[in-house]
């Protein structure tokens, strides 16, 4: 009996990750527990509005998507976001992802899920999915953040 639940717990992330790489390879992505919510906004970051998005690792939240969406500087021309809604209490209305003081880990304020911010995939908590990402294309004057 634990070698069956011990494959299932190998098995279940191994699975997930395939169809999210398989969803992102064939450009409609559906994240499993989160709800589409039509999502396309355009920011300057070099506009002193947005001046935590000029240097790597700066983040900033924006309104839209199900629950808000944070957006991390990764590089110089790389930035990753990502909905605020955890995957595993998403309908929770007081359950906010956000930003650790180590600005390297995003969290769940409910669940204590914990993920990557480069990448949005779990590190430690209830939470067995990745955070719902949204597409960015940056020119170097415009960041459009889309779905």
């Amino acid at each position: 009996m634990k070698k069956e639940s011990m494959k299932r717990r190998i098995l279940f992330p191994i699975i997930v990750f395939s169809l999210f790489v398989i969803s992102i390879k064939c450009g409609k992505y559906v994240h499993p527990t989160i709800p589409g919510v039509q999502v396309d906004f355009t920011i300057y970051p070099n506009d002193p509005n947005y001046a935590a998005l000029n240097h790597y690792g700066g983040y900033m939240y924006f309104t839209g998507g199900v629950n808000g969406i944070v957006v991390y500087r990764v590089d110089y021309d790389s930035f990753a976001a990502y909905d605020r809604a955890c995957p595993y209490d998403w309908e929770n209305s007081n359950a906010w992802i956000r930003m650790e003081d180590n600005g390297l880990i995003l969290s769940d304020s409910c669940c204590g899920s914990q993920f990557n911010v480069l990448d949005g995939l779990p590190i430690s908590g209830p939470s067995e999915l990745a955070l719902k990402y949204y597409k960015t294309k940056y020119d170097g004057l415009r960041l459009r953040v889309y779905n």
